[in-house]
């Protein structure tokens, strides 16, 4: 059988920046700021999801063409609403 390393000798070797390491004495460098979008962002982005939902509740008995047609149609200004807005702004 091999000789063991120490207790914390190969920890001290790799760094250790665990909870009671490095990261504990120095303190994190760096902060996630948690952001989700604006409110107008989210209000786009479910016109697009009701648009699609709409659309594929349109199909699935028989097909109801003007309601897929008109679900179509809101995805588009569900789009152009989001385009309107700059909706790729939000991200980080």
């Amino acid at each position: 059988m091999t000789e063991q390393a120490a207790s914390g000798a190969v920890a001290d070797a790799a760094g250790n920046t665990g909870a009671h390491g490095l990261d504990a004495q120095t303190g994190v460098s760096y902060g996630h700021e948690e952001y989700h979008g604006r409110p107008v962002s989210w209000v786009a982005a479910i016109i697009i999801i009701v648009g699609f939902i709409v659309g594929g509740v349109a199909l699935v008995p028989s097909p109801k063409w003007w309601l897929f047609w008109t679900s179509a149609g809101i995805v588009v200004i569900g789009t152009l609403y989001a385009a309107s807005i700059h909706i790729f702004d939000d991200w980080y």
